[in-house]
């Protein structure tokens, strides 16, 4: 943990002082002090430090609402990316943009009823929500996900077509996910969310490690399954949803966080996931604004490369280990 949070805070130093221009470390403190220092106050303070900022706090939110799926449904494939709530999150913001030409505040109430709207589908149609639910209904909800984040898909796709070309580009440039436009206002919207999610969220860890040993374990020790189910996916759904009205679906946060923690710390562990989702952030961000001079590639870009083949590889390894049952 203390190596993980180390390097985290090495990734924040070089997201303010790397790029074009360099900042000596000197400049951006007294910058950062409140001290106008020309031709750098407004890189550091207005530029490169809320984008610093807002990264740490999108991979945290996306470090912990995956391991909530992916504990709850005891599946290492069960991220909001996999199963269809970061795409249903996405819907519902390119929704609003296309017929309610919605923008700032709206957005996020827009992208947070996709997502409760999605996860709302999923535990219908899976039954993974309802009382008697049991490990093939969460298996249900893991595939029932695929196929409704498949369709979500092709529904993004129709929407950008009912965009003027100006609004169909920035919403490309936002579904890619990027933190270039970050600002203070959002970073302050994305703390303020975690600051009543995380509490919440820290209440129920308890009741989700119950949840572990079974249904029926939990159910005998006085667990409210189904409404404990129902309260850990509105939690994990509302800090992808709020999340990715930021900064887009950042791709494969969420699903590569939690089991790099769980390998760390030989057990899964929700500080720890959210440590190593703000690393990833920041590292995706940092070589996103510096592997290619004079080219900034979004951070989602950055996340889908590290992520698409470790899913893949994923996939084949559940697949082999079924197989040789």
């Amino acid at each position: 943990m203390a190596g993980t949070g180390l390097l985290l805070l090495a990734l924040l130093l070089v997201r303010v002082l790397v790029g074009t221009p360099m900042v000596p470390i000197d400049l951006a403190l007294r910058a950062i002090s409140g001290e106008v220092v020309p031709g750098y106050s407004f890189i550091v303070v207005d530029h490169r430090l809320p984008a610093a900022v807002v990264a740490l706090l999108a991979g945290v939110s996306f470090g912990l609402s995956g391991t909530v799926f992916q504990t709850l449904l005891r599946n290492p494939l069960a991220s909001p990316d996999v199963i269809g709530v970061t795409l249903g999150s996405s819907a519902g913001a390119v929704l609003a943009m296309a017929f309610l030409g919605a923008d700032g505040r709206a957005l996020f109430w827009c992208a947070l009823l996709g997502g409760l709207a999605t996860a709302g589908l999923l535990l219908l149609v899976s039954g993974a929500g309802g009382p008697g639910a049991s490990g093939g209904a969460d298996n249900r909800f893991v595939l029932v996900g695929i196929g409704v984040a498949a369709a979500l898909s092709a529904l993004i796709s129709y929407l950008l077509t009912r965009l003027s070309l100006q609004s169909a580009g920035d919403a490309l440039h936002w579904l890619i996910g990027s933190l270039s436009s970050s600002t203070w206002d959002r970073a302050a919207v994305l703390g303020g969310a975690l600051l009543v999610l995380v509490p919440v969220l820290a209440l129920l860890v308890t009741r989700l490690r119950i949840l572990q040993l079974g249904d029926d374990t939990a159910t005998s020790l006085g667990l409210p399954v189904p409404r404990t189910r129902v309260a850990l996916v509105l939690v994990a759904v509302a800090l992808t949803a709020l999340t990715v009205a930021v900064t887009g679906p950042l791709s494969f946060v969420a699903f590569l966080a939690g089991p790099i923690a769980q390998r760390l710390a030989g057990r899964p562990s929700f500080p720890l996931a959210a440590v190593v989702g703000a690393v990833i952030v920041l590292l995706a961000d940092v070589i996103g604004q510096n592997l290619i001079p004079g080219t900034e590639l979004p951070a989602g870009v950055v996340t889908g490369a590290l992520g698409a083949p470790v899913l893949l590889w994923m996939i084949a390894r559940t697949s082999t280990s079924g197989s040789g049952r």
